[in-house]
Formats: structure tokens, sequence, C-alpha cells
């Protein structure tokens, strides 16, 4: 997929190739060789890529020994390395002559150790820095071009994601819109995608959290708890291309294309990525949110792929996230673009295949297994309770239980509502199955409970109130 680039570094490389460099006097301070010059001047004065692409094919072997130096030949990397204007402007034209001769890429990488130059210079203490920058341009040009899974790629793609990372974190969007894009591009293999998700700390995170900013949720807040409980909202900057936190739409749809590539590979990341980092209830939100059909459908075409390959798993939070309401709702709009309708009919006849099937009780354990309670009908229907008490208490050896005692010991700081909702089901539980107290209090849940009555929040005492107190009355007939 063809991206414009970014305009951060398409303005440094353009003045750097209208920056005057002495060569002559380059030569004879030993910076590079009359060789080597005479091989950049050769493509230098050729300013038409035709006439570069003829020029270097014809000397095809020249070049690779001029970037990446072997046969006892020294690369003008290294012969001009403490001279950062002639590293710059050579950085530049190895970009310009990917361009123009693509299997130029090839050639450098039948070099033993092609990367070697090129790594060390990644290395900055700032992200302003313009060598580095340059350097992961032309190492992403030089990997995307050649395709290549060599060993040599495989050891210098974790250095080269290390460096885009520090980007992608910057405050500065230019500089976040260059790390995405070039993800991107590397993003090309199974081998890279691997590789990014090994280091997802680095590489996924930041991204979500770019995600989460046009979601409303800032600050270092939880995301999932915010979502959940609805207290995310959007703000816009007062025109078009903007969302919440000032996100850009064109990083926003980089982001989602990073995200929509790594998708990809959902059999083996897809259950991960949503334990980690709550992604079919992110998605759903931006979908809510999205302001174009092209981030519209990524974000559709992600959530299928996720959806697709891990059914069991995810197709639960996608109902209780509501995404089957929602896309009803996407399909009542008059879209324009066919692929993005084929999408969202996939996604749909998934959605219901899965819900045709489902009933109100299966879908009160898929809340509980999600991690996160909120008011959905099952919590304050008798009718729920007194057909499905003593089942939920029996289903897997007592999993639910379990699983509320796990919820119930967070402290929900943002969201406080969880633990009042875990205090009416248990107060349900013991006014359905009172006989079944000793298994809720076998795993901690009446302690819980007690000690839930001095919370700050009204609603949480309330009903941790409420259920003590359903165990005190059948604790006292039972006496």
């Amino acid at each position: 997929m063809s991206l414009d680039p970014p305009t951060y570094l398409a303005s440094l490389q353009s003045n750097i190739r209208q920056r005057p460099i002495p060569w002559d006097g380059a030569v004879r301070a030993g910076t590079l060789t009359e060789d080597q010059y005479a091989k950049i001047r050769a493509v230098d004065k050729a300013k038409k890529p035709e006439q570069r692409r003829d020029i270097v094919e014809a000397d095809m072997d020249a070049y690779r020994l001029l970037f990446v130096g072997g046969d006892g030949k020294t690369s003008v990397l290294e012969t001009a390395g403490k001279h950062p204007n002639v590293i710059q402007y050579i950085l530049v034209l190895l970009a310009d002559l990917f361009d123009a001769v693509p299997s130029l890429a090839k050639a450098l990488l039948s070099n033993p150790d092609p990367y070697r130059h090129f790594l060390p210079m990644l290395r900055s203490n700032t992200t302003e820095d313009p060598i580095p920058l340059l350097t992961s341009h032309a190492l992403t040009n030089l990997m995307t071009l050649a395709r290549d899974d060599s060993k040599a790629t495989r050891q210098a793609l974790p250095v080269m994601l290390t460096y885009l990372a520090v980007l992608a974190k910057s405050s500065d969007a230019g500089l976040q819109d260059i790390a995405v894009q070039e993800y991107s591009a590397l993003l090309f293999s199974h081998v890279s995608r691997d590789q990014f998700w090994k280091q997802r700390s680095e590489t996924v995170t930041p991204l979500i959290t770019i995600l989460q900013t046009a979601a409303g949720i800032e600050n270092g807040g939880n995301s999932s708890a915010s979502l959940w409980s609805g207290n995310a909202s959007v703000r816009t900057t007062g025109f078009e291309g903007f969302l919440g936190g000032s996100v850009g739409l064109q990083l926003l749809y980089h982001v989602l294309l990073v995200i929509w590539q790594m998708s990809f590979e959902a059999e083996e990341i897809g259950d991960d990525l949503n334990d980690e980092y709550d992604i079919v209830l992110l998605y759903t939100h931006l979908l809510r949110l999205s302001p174009k059909e092209k981030t519209t459908r990524l974000i559709l075409s992600t959530l299928y792929n996720l959806l697709e390959k891990n059914q069991k798993t995810l197709l639960p939070t996608a109902v209780l996230a509501r995404l089957p309401a929602l896309l009803e709702n996407l399909g009542s709009r008059h879209l324009t673009d066919p692929d993005l309708q084929g999408d969202l009919e996939s996604l749909k006849e998934l959605l219901d295949e899965y819900t045709k099937t489902k009933t109100t009780f299966d879908e009160y354990v898929a809340e509980v297994q999600s991690g996160h309670l909120r008011w959905s009908p099952p919590h304050r229907s008798q009718v729920f309770w007194a057909e499905n008490a003593r089942k939920i208490l029996e289903f897997e050896n007592g999993e639910i239980p379990r699983k509320l005692a796990e919820i119930m010991q967070k402290p929900w700081d943002n969201d406080k509502q969880v633990l009042a909702i875990a205090c009416n089901d248990i107060g349900c539980l013991v006014k359905e199955v009172p006989e079944k107290r000793y298994q809720l209090e076998k795993v901690g849940l009446k302690r819980r409970v007690m000690e839930l009555m001095q919370s700050d929040d009204e609603s949480v005492r309330w009903e941790s109130l409420r259920a003590l107190g359903g165990w005190l009355k059948y604790s006292f007939e039972q006496n």
C-alpha cells in the first residue's frame, strides 16, 4: 500500500540535497577516496531516475562496495564517519537510488554483513538527530525492496524497531508518523511481524496509546474502565482531521494500518492482544467515532481478522461491547466503499451466527470471564438469578465465583461500579442458593464484601451491605 512520505522527512531530505558539499576538499582530506567520489559524482549529476538506473546497473558491484564495502574496499560510510554533512548526503543519495534502482537493495544484501556500518548510526541521544532518521529510512527501503528475511536482516530488525519505537513515543506527531509509516513498510512478512510482536512493549504499546488518545482516554487512565463505563469522550478541535487529544487523521490511519497488518497473525496473537490491550473494546469504540470510510474499513477488517481466528474467546467480548448493534447502525448509513461494505457484511454474519445460539446465561458467563462487569440486564433480573444461580455456581467446577473473587481483588479506582455489580451478584447467589454460601466463603468473597462496606463509594457500600445482609439472614435462620 503506497503512503505519502512524512512531511518532516521529505523536507529534511530536500534541504540536504540542496546543501553544497566541498567534494574536492573532502577527497584531499581523506574523507572519501577518488574512486568513491567518482561514483557519487556520476549519479549526482544524473538527475533523471532512468539515467541513474542505467549508471548503477552498469556498475552494480562498484555501487555495492561504495555503500557497504567488502573485497578489501572500505564503505564510504566508514571513511566519512566523522563528517556529518557528508554522511547525511550519502544517506539521502542512497534512499534516492533505491527509488530509481530497486535492484540495488538485493545487491547490497549480498554482502555478508550489509548492516555493519548502518546500525551504529541509529544510536542517538535526541529524536531530532537527522542521521538516525535518514539511516532508518534508508534501511527500511533496503529491507522492504529486497523482501529480505536473511539472518543479517533478522538480527538488524530488532535494532531498527527499537529506534523507531523511540520516535513513536515522541510528543511530535511528525516523528510519530515517520515511525508508524516505517513500521508499516517493514511488516511485510511473518518474520517481521513476529519480531514486532516480541517487542510489543516497545512497538505495540505506544501505538495503542495513540489510539486510546484518539478515543478520549488520556492522562494514564484505565482504558478498559473508561470504555466499559462509557466515560471516554472524543473532543474535536474545531476542524475535520483531528480526533480526541488532537490525534491527526493521517496518524490515526497509519496506526490503524499497522494494527491491521498485525491482525494477519491473529491466530497466534489475538488473545494476547485483547488481554493486554482490550483491543476489541477499543476498536468498537473507535468504530463509533471513525471520521472516514478509509479508517472505518481498517477497523472493521481488523476486527474481522481477530474475531474470525479467535471465535471462542473474542466473540463474547464483542457482544458485550455491543458491537452487533453498532454494526446494524453502520449498515444503515450510505457507504460508498464496496470493500468496506463487504467487510461489514462478513463481520455481521460472523456475529449473527454466534448470537443465534447464545443464551442470557452464556452472555453473563462471557461478561464475568471478560474481567469487567457492567450493569447489563442479567444483574438486575430476578428471573435470571432464580433460573441460573445454581448453574452459575456449578459451571466449570466453580469458575465463576473464582473469577468474581479475582475481579473484586482489584481496586477499580476508575470504575467503582464494577465492585458494586460484583457485590450485587454475590447477594443474588446467596439469596437463591443459600446452602452454597460456603463455596463463596471458600474463595474469599464474604471477607471481601465485608471490606467493601468501608468503601468511599456509596453504591459499593450499599451493594456490599445488601449482600452481607443476605448472608447474615440465612446464618441466623440456620441457627
